[in-house]
């Protein structure tokens, strides 16, 4: 039998049967994504093969177990196989990161997110079948390289070449309807909403006036939205 020290208030085979997911790998990615995981309601069984970091986590997840993820005896007690959703938050062993991952596919997990610290990582992650791979590091990157260059308070790529961006109006939008604006035809781009101090976020429309002080949510294409935040 697998050795492992669990901490919980909750038997993990019954935990499987709830809306819950596994995190595998409780470093700074791994901690605040199962951490906020719990806040929005969802149960969370973080595994973890140190000690230290395991204890960390005591009481802050529904369980929180120090174990080996490269061994399937160990994820079969630990009832992973009833989880519907797995991430593979393990990066600083890249070897035992492709391991749990191929271990978990083989048990036919339903949905697994891989955390990738390189391309080739990735690469990797994808070949085996991993539905999900992500490269926080890198994807943060990008994001950041946007703020610092423009004036976006805030980026966020959806896909390919289209991003939504949070800024301030420029002053050829302020006190006119949006519909008179005529911004996507202008600049390529489409209003989504808005944020009125002391009022908070709404949709817009084509009868949405946009003042001073407001801030905007615009989507569109990657280097457009990017160019509209810079006009003023």
């Amino acid at each position: 039998m697998a050795k492992y020290s669990l901490f919980g208030h909750r038997d993990v085979s019954r935990l499987a049967e709830a809306e819950s997911v596994v995190v595998i790998g409780l470093g700074r990615f791994g901690s605040a994504l199962a951490l906020e995981l719990m806040r929005s309601g969802t149960e969370v069984l973080g595994i973890d093969s140190d000690e230290e970091i395991v204890q960390a986590h005591n009481s802050l997840l529904t369980h929180v177990v120090r174990a080996d993820s490269t061994k399937e005896a160990t994820l079969r007690e630990l009832s992973v196989p009833d989880f519907s959703s797995v991430v593979v938050a393990i990066g600083d062993d890249i070897q035992a990161s492709i391991l749990t991952a191929s271990l978990l596919l083989k048990l036919g997990i339903t949905t697994i997110w891989g955390k990738a610290v390189s391309d080739p990582h990735g690469e990797i992650l994808t070949q085996l079948g991993v539905h999900h791979v992500i490269y926080p590091e890198k994807d943060m990157g990008k994001r950041v390289a946007h703020l610092v260059r423009g004036a976006m308070q805030d980026y966020i790529e959806i896909g390919e070449n289209f991003a939504l961006v949070k800024t301030a109006p420029p002053a050829s939008l302020i006190g006119i309807a949006l519909g008179e604006a005529k911004v996507r035809a202008k600049h390529g781009v489409t209003v989504t909403a808005f944020h009125r101090p002391g009022v908070g976020w709404s949709y817009t429309s084509l009868d949405t006036v946009i003042a001073e002080g407001d801030v905007i949510l615009i989507a569109g294409d990657s280097e457009r939205v990017e160019a509209y935040s810079l006009l003023r």
